[in-house]
């Protein structure tokens, strides 16, 4: 029990950084292009992690498996960072966390649509509270949104997309490798995949930033990029994936209330609803009755390759 504990609050603790990261985005943006603000915080979160993958000895994902890992690391590191980066130019920190506290749920949809989770009655009911819960907080209010925040929302729906179909993809080889020297290749390919696209669109120069804003992107690539990366590893050793999964409810939370603290951003009873709702949907999945195996004593499953 002890064990199962220090998982769960480590995932809490993971997801609670995720809000703050959520926030301190949302900050940058002006400042910062979205696929230069992605190569700063998973360049740092790489460069960061790759010390504890060596010193831990974290076996690598065997060769044959790199070409598909390169490919989810560019989904996951560099497509969903860019999407979450440019919808939070247009949206609120609180709105964006909201749509992005679907992820779950959306994991298991797309799971069971590609056959790699059953969905009971109970998860889709989970599935069908959540995105009430969102359409609630995002279509009604509207007065309290910026003038574009209708495009953010379905960006960082684009990125939960892709959150979750990674989440599906990457299961097998990260099985066949670990966690840490999954992530940290897969962050090393997506930085990559984004400097390129930056370095194309426009000559390479240092950002001009207050130290402010520096700090911020210090923070994104220390806490936001490698240390919630390594909190949810770590968590997802200790206890089974749907525990580790709920904790995305904090999230929004937390991003309302920086929201509000920090950036003045207005917290009306529809995102209020909203943010109880998802809540309310997570925990209806997560709790579907049926025994889930801990990550570390499922079977190993056979070869696998992207659809």
């Amino acid at each position: 029990m002890a064990r199962e504990g220090l998982g769960v609050a480590a995932a809490l603790a993971s997801s609670t950084l995720g809000g703050t990261s959520v926030v301190a985005t949302r900050s940058l943006m002006g400042a910062l292009d979205p696929a230069t603000l992605g190569v700063f915080r998973f360049g740092i979160g790489c460069v960061l992690l790759l010390p504890v993958v060596l010193a831990l000895r974290s076996p690598w994902p065997p060769r044959r498996d790199w070409p598909a890992v390169v490919l989810l690391g560019l989904l996951f590191f560099a497509a969903f960072p860019f999407l979450f980066n440019a919808s939070l130019a247009h949206t609120t920190a609180a709105r964006g966390a909201l749509a992005l506290s679907t992820q779950p749920l959306l994991t298991l949809a797309v799971g069971a649509a590609l056959g790699a989770e059953r969905l009971t009655p109970r998860k889709a009911a989970g599935v069908v509270v959540t995105m009430a819960g969102v359409a609630l907080a995002l279509g009604t209010g509207l007065a309290d949104a910026p003038p574009e925040a209708w495009r953010g929302d379905l960006l960082m729906i684009g990125a939960t997309g892709c959150a979750a179909l990674y989440n599906v993809w990457s299961r097998p080889f990260v099985r066949r490798s670990s966690p840490l020297s999954f992530s940290a290749l897969g962050m090393a390919a997506g930085a990559c995949g984004l400097a390129a696209l930056t370095f194309a669109t426009r000559p390479a120069a240092l950002p001009a930033l207050e130290p402010a804003g520096w700090a911020a992107v210090l923070y994104l690539g220390v806490v936001g990029g490698a240390l919630t990366f390594f909190l949810w590893v770590f968590a997802l050793g200790r206890t089974t994936p749907t525990r580790v999964a709920i904790s995305v409810a904090v999230n929004p939370v937390v991003a309302a209330l920086l929201g509000v603290l920090a950036l003045g951003e207005p917290l009306g009873w529809p995102l209020l609803a909203g943010l109880a709702a998802v809540a309310a949907g997570i925990g209806l999945a997560a709790t579907d009755g049926r025994r889930v195996a801990p990550a570390a004593t499922a079977a190993a499953p056979g070869p696998a390759r992207l659809p």
